[in-house]
């Protein structure tokens, strides 16, 4: 793992460069080196040792004839298939890391060699013989690449922030109200004018700075004959074995859901060797509600683990609470990041490695939208003509947003139930392309979520919470393998209410798991505000600050509410905290 940069052009020198290092130093806090490779043009990087932590593997790697240079981020998990094809060809190697095997492949393949890989990278690989560079980044988008581009220079870096302290880039106003309504900015964007997202899945090969164009990654279809549960187990079997291998300590976040508890059980009965595993607990009064720890508490027992149980309270909230927002590159609206980030510090103290469930949900049906959106595909017609009578009932929250939220155009009904409130016909058009209208309603649906929610905050705040601890964040549901495998699938039935999951846990005597109703990841937040307390009065005082110093440029509904933020308390508590989040942070990077 590693944080990787280049500035080609104007202004390209040590001194730039040595400010996206240290912008990025936990990202890879056991080596740094920077290098120009041609005048004009400076690379440099902060690397994790994971595999081969050797100085042999420290980067830029070299090619042996020294024609070629390469820093990335990530992970190649078939670089020994890869590897053992390229000694056929005559490849000899030095070391026994994924990074020489990734420098020799696509110095023999090039970008068509992209395809081949799996696993999870942003890579800039620079080719001497005709002073050009390709940049690419993993289909699933689990490592992050961010860049800046003019006439004049290109600036590409790990880190958001790195760039915008290059360039001096402000706030972009126009991303408050994508934040507000879906927590992200719009993908392709970030929270920095003039700072964008390298989207993931693409790759550019690049012989000028001032220019470049896109290209995709083109994913191959899976071997499996048959797409049934037990294709689907040894698929996950084999991402355990591949992910859970690391030459450092490795160990796993733990729920008590579903996703990691049957990725747990997986291991442990590959290996019987008990893990490092960190669960979030609230306190006592809210444990009903937020059930995590007493959940995981639970299937330690059955299996063993060196289980490490975090405290979270309003006390611990507030003491980490500035760490938390100097470390982030910029805000994802979704306190699951924040808690993320408490585990990444407990975990910090013995691994380098985390497990998580990150992409089990949208790919097999998980999230209570996907049910919701279920029935309201079965029951179109007679929901949207009885929707005026319900909305004027006085309803719960649930059941208040539902009715809100449906429309007769499937996709933005789909973006209402993802978003925080009803979003306007305006931003439901931008996200309208990313439906394919090749899938079925549903599965289009679950493939949204794999191309926007997952990429732009599962991965996101996965990447940002623990890499701010310096460690690195595996997802093996979203292998190369399970996802070529998950979109040969077209019997809905074995998308929805992870199915198959729910059965794997079931027969490994986890009834107990599968019997939890399911809860989001997050904190108390409702709960903590209901108390009108320091935690209410911080948050309140805070948003209508904001409001007066930037409420010009937010949309109507989060006007409205930031003036009054009392007033959401009991239906939008969420947006509440993204406000807040929001304000902390713009008033902390002086924007």
């Amino acid at each position: 793992m590693c944080g990787i940069h280049l500035i080609w052009g104007k202004g390209s020198n040590k001194t730039a460069i040595n400010k996206l290092l240290t912008q990025s130093k936990h990202r890879g806090p056991d080596q740094k080196a920077s290098i120009s490779p041609w005048p004009g043009m400076w690379i440099g990087v902060n690397r994790l040792k994971i595999l081969h932590p050797g100085p042999d593997a420290d980067q830029p790697f070299w090619s042996t004839d020294g024609s070629s240079l390469l820093v990335w981020n990530g992970e190649i998990y078939n670089y020994k298939s890869l590897r053992s094809l390229l000694e056929k060809m005559g490849i000899e190697f030095i070391t026994d890391c994924d990074t020489e095997v990734l420098i020799n492949w696509i110095r023999i393949f090039g970008a068509k060699g992209l395809e081949k890989l799996e696993g999870m990278f942003a890579l800039i690989y620079i080719d001497l013989k005709d002073n050009s560079i390709l940049v690419a980044r993993d289909p699933n988008g689990e490592k992050p690449l961010y860049y800046s581009q003019n006439q004049d220079r290109l600036i590409i870096s790990s880190e958001a922030c790195g760039i915008a302290k290059i360039t001096n880039e402000q706030l972009d106003q126009q991303q408050i109200e994508n934040y507000y309504f879906l927590r992200f900015p719009l993908p392709g964007k970030t929270l920095y004018k003039g700072v964008k997202e390298w989207k993931s899945g693409r790759y550019s090969h690049i012989f000028q700075h001032s220019t470049f164009r896109w290209d995709n990654i083109q994913t191959i279809k899976t071997k499996v004959q048959k797409l049934g549960k037990d294709e689907f187990k040894e698929i996950l079997n084999k991402s355990v074995r591949t992910q859970f291998h690391a030459d450092v300590p490795l160990g796993i976040m733990l729920s008590g859901g579903m996703d990691s508890s049957l990725l747990y059980s997986t291991w442990y009965n590959q290996t019987g060797t008990p893990l490092p595993a960190y669960t979030i607990q609230v306190e006592k009064k809210y444990r009903k509600k937020y059930g995590d720890g007493d959940a995981a508490i639970g299937l330690v027992k059955k299996i063993p683990a060196q289980h490490h149980v975090i405290e979270m309270d309003q006390k611990s909230f507030w003491e980490n609470w500035e760490d938390y927002l100097n470390s982030i590159d910029f805000p994802i609206g979704d306190s699951a990041g924040y808690l993320t980030w408490m585990i990444g510090k407990e975990a910090k103290k013995d691994v380098k490695v985390l497990i998580s469930g990150a992409g089990a949900d949208e790919l097999w049906g998980g999230y209570n939208r996907h049910s919701a959106y279920d029935f309201y595909l079965q029951n179109q017609k007679p929901l949207l003509m009885s929707k005026p009578f319900f909305q004027a009932l006085p309803l719960g929250r649930s059941m208040k947003k539902f009715f809100n939220s449906i429309d007769p155009n499937e996709s933005k009904t789909f973006l209402n139930f993802s978003a925080l409130q009803p979003v306007s016909d305006d931003l439901a058009s931008d996200y309208e392309r990313i439906f394919n209208p090749k899938l079925s309603s549903y599965k289009r649906t679950l493939d949204f979520d794999r191309q926007v929610y997952l990429v732009q905050d599962v991965l996101k705040i996965h990447d940002q919470s623990l890499m701010a601890h310096s460690i690195e964040g595996r997802a093996p549901y979203l292998s190369g393998s399970m996802i070529s495998f998950w979109k040969e699938i077209t019997d809905e039935a074995f998308l929805k209410k992870k199915i198959w999951i729910k059965e794997l846990l079931n027969e490994s005597g986890l009834e107990q798991v599968t019997q939890r109703e399911k809860f989001g990841f997050g904190l108390p937040i409702q709960e903590w505000l209901s108390e009108k307390g320091e935690f209410s009065n911080r948050v309140f005082n805070k948003i209508m600050a904001f409001e007066k110093s930037h409420g010009e440029f937010f949309p109507p509904e989060m006007r409205i509410l930031a003036k009054n933020p009392e007033s959401g308390i009991k239906f939008h508590f969420l947006a509440l905290y993204n406000i807040f989040l929001l304000a902390e942070w713009v008033e902390l990077k002086k924007l």
